[in-house]
């Protein structure tokens, strides 16, 4: 963020979204009835298996896309690769995120590699929308409701799988959780209509909800007991496992968060995680909050789970207040 505060500001009458709120993507209108929506994302292998891992990597790529409430069609794939490794390493991560892609129903239409010290996959990724359909993480309103689409502990996770010091069934299941697309989620939230959204990822739970509540000149009140957690998250964190990017997320994100008193170091820290692929942060009018609620149930979406809600702040409100 820093390093952008020294770019000169970019803008065109015919983009829509940009880089002032912190937005999953960017939104270029063409035509009256046409915007493409872009994304890039990549990053380092977070498991051992390279299938999964190319899953997990072009998973998290496309969400960005189901975030904006927009439908994806063509992405490129983004490679660093070691030259002392097998490439047939290489052939299965391209393979993992060719079948993600088949089932978000996109083509990868090519890419662009290069030799780097660690292996890191991605994909930019490229969708369509009609101009003033996408769900922007700006428009949040005051009497919202939160919901949230995945549970959330994959950082503390991984972190444990890196260090051999977590339960096969507990990683597995967060392995799934992230190879999960958001693609049912986006398509029930585009179909009830919501007012804001944005995928919960690198920045943690907390993180993505300051972008929102900021860029909607909102605040938000979370129920921490409501926030759905994937099973054996809070055992690690009981064995002090957390991730770096997770305690800077905490560090960061600490100044404008009030903590009611019983909201433990560990629980400050869940909130933080640094999510990998994670789920939809939606903010949405309570009045069609059950419709989405059940849209989601029935399309087998991990979590429909309330868990704060949006209100107008006075002048020396927190920006998120966290209870229990």
């Amino acid at each position: 963020m820093q390093v952008l505060q020294q770019l000169p500001e970019m803008t065109h009458p015919n983009l829509l979204v940009g880089t002032k709120t912190s937005d999953d993507a960017a939104v270029y209108k063409l035509t009256d009835d046409l915007a493409i929506v872009l994304t890039v994302d990549f990053f380092p292998p977070i498991v051992d298996d390279p299938f999964i891992f190319g899953q997990i990597a072009a998973a998290n790529s496309l969400s960005d896309i189901y975030a904006m409430g927009a439908k994806p069609i063509a992405a490129l794939n983004i490679v660093g690769f070691p030259s002392d490794l097998d490439m047939s390493i290489l052939g299965e991560i391209l393979k993992g995120g060719a079948s993600k892609a088949l089932e978000a129903g996109i083509v990868i239409a090519g890419g662009h590699s290069v030799v780097d010290a660690e292996p890191k996959y991605g994909l930019s990724v490229t969708g369509i929308v009609n101009p003033g359909n996408q769900t922007a993480n700006s428009n949040s309103k005051p009497g919202d409701l939160l919901l949230l689409t995945k549970p959330i502990g994959t950082g503390v996770i991984t972190t444990a799988g890196k260090q051999e010091k977590v339960d096969s069934n507990v990683l597995d299941n967060a392995v799934e959780i992230m190879a999960t697309l958001n693609k049912s989620a986006s398509e029930a939230m585009i179909s009830v209509g919501v007012n804001a959204c944005s995928d919960v990822t690198g920045f943690g739970l907390l993180g993505h909800l300051r972008e929102m509540m900021e860029g909607s000149r909102t605040a938000a009140h979370i129920y921490k007991s409501s926030v759905p957690v994937i099973e054996g998250t809070e055992y690690l964190l009981n064995q002090g496992i957390a991730p770096g990017g997770t305690m800077r997320n905490l560090e960061s994100v600490n100044p404008t968060v009030l903590w009611d008193e019983g909201i433990t170091e560990n629980d400050k820290i869940l909130l933080c995680d640094a999510q990998t692929s994670g789920g939809l942060l939606i903010s949405i009018n309570p009045n069609k909050a059950d419709k989405l609620q059940k849209l989601l149930s029935e399309t087998g979406t991990l979590s429909n789970q309330i868990i704060g809600e949006v209100y107008s702040p006075s002048e020396n409100d927190p920006t998120i207040h966290v209870t229990g």
